[in-house]
């Protein structure tokens, strides 16, 4: 095992992006745990932080941390791995901390604790998934291609392959991420043929494409509400599932009071409406 690490993290010069990684997840793993035991009111527990009748949410630590590590990994030569790895896990406590309320930075309210809130849970799926990508050496695409390009002795062909292939590849991710394949769009940029897959697929339903395009076409958005129910909401619930396994559950919506729910009244009958009446 060390063998490997210091062929593959150490030697390859990942150091520091392996410091990020475990401190992202680390850290996440504890403040998910700490908001639980704040959430069931565990006396032993600390709980918020709440100078008078402020509530500081960790998002304003974890911006801090962040300013903290990234600056030291700026002001530091490249020379002192070790500093640097120690920056890098600063930098990644204070990423997990801001992306944990993603949510609620993204809608300005406190959406922790419901549905809404696990888009908190999305975002930290995502940046530790490419992080890891990044860590095993797999590289975005075109990273490399475009390295091979610049060592090479400049010709108007080698140019002109490079920028047609940028292209294509970003009208592509454009078109996936239209159709509303998130995920689709992000493996590809390490995987490219996903951009290819979720180009030619039908939109999902709520989608801007399928908005744009499908509104004239009934059979198309059928078709793509059929596939929505048959194929992506057994996923969405495995999702769900895991989000809160990982997280907790979010809360019930608020019940409706019941006179909201009750049928309005009869208007009131005058006497020449009851006249009227057989």
């Amino acid at each position: 095992m060390s063998g490997w690490f210091a062929t593959q993290i150490v030697h390859t010069g990942r150091l520091p992006l392996f410091c990020f990684f475990v401190a992202f997840v680390v850290s996440f793993g504890l403040i998910r745990l700490s908001v639980r035991l704040i959430r069931a009111e565990v006396r032993w527990w600390p709980g918020n932080v709440t100078p008078g009748d402020l509530h500081v949410h960790h998002m304003v630590f974890g911006v801090v941390l962040m300013v903290v590590g990234g600056v030291a990994e700026l002001a530091v030569p490249i020379d002192p791995v070790g500093w640097r790895a120690a920056a890098a896990a600063v930098f990644g406590l204070g990423t997990a901390l801001v992306l944990d309320e993603f949510a609620v930075m993204l809608h300005l309210r406190d959406v922790y604790w419901t549905s809404a809130g696990r888009l908190s849970i999305d975002a930290v799926f995502v940046a530790a998934g490419i992080t890891a990508l990044l860590l095993l050496g797999v590289s975005p695409v075109g990273v490399y291609d475009l390295a091979d390009y610049l060592e090479l002795p400049s010709t108007g062909d080698a140019a002109a392959v490079l920028v047609i292939a940028v292209v294509v590849f970003f009208l592509l991710a454009t078109v996936t991420l239209l159709k509303g394949k998130i995920w689709t769009g992000l493996a590809g940029v390490f995987v490219p043929v996903l951009f290819f897959v979720g180009a030619i697929r039908i939109a999902r339903p709520g989608s801007p494409w399928a908005r744009w395009r499908y509104h004239a076409r009934p059979r198309k958005l059928a078709k793509a509400e059929y596939r929505e129910r048959r194929f992506r909401r057994p996923v969405e619930r495995a999702k769900i599932w895991l989000q809160d396994l990982l997280a907790g559950h979010p809360d019930p919506p608020p019940s409706i009071p019941g006179d909201a729910r009750r049928r309005p009244d009869p208007p009131l009958r005058t006497p020449a409406d009851r006249e009227r009446a057989p």
